[in-house]
C-alpha cells in the first residue's frame, strides 16, 4: 500500500478500509494545524495506476469491505470526473463496497454542482468529514481558514440537498482567551443550521512548529487555558438545539465522551464537570503538554 507521512482518520472511520488518492493538503494555512509536516510536498494526487495497484491489495486484504476512507487532508477537492473513476475503479476490486468517506474543506464543495454532488453521491460518496473547526468569522479569519461562516451553511446546503450526509469536526479552544462565549455562541447560531450527522471536537493543542506558537511568542494570541477550554465545550453542547452525535474522541481530548444531542446533553456536561473536579488545572495542563503528536 502507497501511504506517504502519518496518515489520519477520524475515530468512527476505525472500521473503513483506507485508500490514498491524495497526500497533504491544498490549503496548507491554517495557523493551528501541524497534522501534514510530515509530507514532503504541500499536495500530492496519486496517479490512477497506483491508485488501482493500492486497491488490487486491498481486495486482499480486506474482499470483504463495504466502507472505503480516502485519505489525505482534502481528497474530495478532486474534481467530479477523478472523484468517479476512483469510486469505479473501487467498486471492481471491492464489489461488497457500498459507500466512500474523505475528508472534504468547505471549498472543495464549492466549485461542484448540486447534480455533480448528486453524481457523486449515486457513486457511493457519503457521510464526507468537513473540518469546520468553527462558526465565528473572527475566528476564522485569524486562523486563516480560507471561508466565512456563511460560506460554511451554503456548502453544507448544496451537500444536504444532494442527499450527501456529512460531518463537521470542532476545535475547542480556537477563540483564544477570554472569547469562547462569544465564539461559541455565534459558532452555535450556525450550527444549529446545519445537518450533520456527527459534530466531533478536538482541543486544540498548540505545536511548538505551528503558525500559532509564533503568534502566542509575539503576544498577538493567548491560549484559554484547559479548565476554559472544558468550560467552551460544555457551552457548545448546550447552545445546540439540532439532532446530532457528538463525540469529543481522540488523543486531544483528555475524556472521550460522546451522545445524543439534545438527549444526552445533560450526562455530557456532567462528565467534563466531573473531570475538571477530578483532575483540576495543573493536571489537565499537564496532559496537554505531555502529547507529541495528535
Amino acid at each position: 500500500m502507497n501511504f506517504t507521512g502519518t496518515i489520519w482518520r477520524p475515530p468512527y472511520e476505525a472500521w473503513s478500509a483506507l485508500l490514498q488518492v491524495t497526500a497533504g493538503c491544498t490549503h496548507h494555512k491554517c495557523k493551528f494545524c501541524t497534522l501534514y509536516e510530515d509530507v514532503p510536498f504541500k499536495f500530492r494526487m496519486s496517479p490512477m495506476d497506483e491508485i488501482e495497484s493500492d486497491l488490487k491489495e486491498l481486495s486482499e486484504l480486506t474482499p470483504k469491505a463495504t466502507r472505503l476512507f480516502l485519505t489525505g487532508a482534502n481528497p474530495f477537492v478532486l474534481n467530479t470526473q477523478r472523484l468517479k473513476e476512483i469510486a469505479y475503479l473501487s467498486k471492481q476490486y471491492l464489489p461488497k463496497l457500498t459507500s466512500i468517506g474523505c475528508f472534504a474543506r468547505i471549498t472543495d464543495i464549492t466549485p461542484k454542482t448540486i447534480d455533480e454532488l448528486k453524481e457523486l453521491r449515486a457513486t457511493g460518496y457519503n457521510r464526507v468529514t468537513i473540518g469546520v473547526e468553527t462558526g465565528d468569522d473572527e475566528a476564522l479569519a485569524f486562523m486563516n481558514k480560507g471561508y466565512d461562516s456563511q460560506d460554511i451553511i451554503e456548502q453544507c446546503g448544496k451537500l444536504g440537498e444532494a442527499n450527501i450526509e456529512y460531518n463537521i469536526f470542532y476545535l475547542t479552544g480556537i477563540y483564544g482567551a477570554g472569547k469562547s462565549a462569544e465564539g461559541v455562541k455565534n459558532t452555535a447560531e450556525v450550527f444549529n443550521r446545519l445537518a450533520p450527522k456527527i459534530i466531533g471536537a478536538s482541543m486544540l493543542t498548540v505545536f511548538p512548529e505551528s503558525e500559532l506558537y509564533s503568534e502566542i511568542l509575539r503576544g498577538s494570541w493567548h491560549e484559554e487555558n484547559e479548565t476554559e477550554k472544558l468550560e467552551e465545550m460544555k457551552l457548545l453542547i448546550k447552545s445546540l438545539d439540532i439532532n446530532v452525535h457528538f463525540a469529543a474522541l481522540g488523543a486531544s481530548n483528555l475524556l472521550n465522551i460522546q451522545g445524543k444531542l439534545p438527549r444526552d446533553k445533560t450526562a455530557l456536561t456532567a462528565a467534563i464537570d466531573e473531570l475538571i473536579s477530578t483532575f483540576g488545572e495543573d493536571r489537565l495542563r499537564e496532559y496537554r503538554t505531555s502529547l507529541r503528536q495528535l
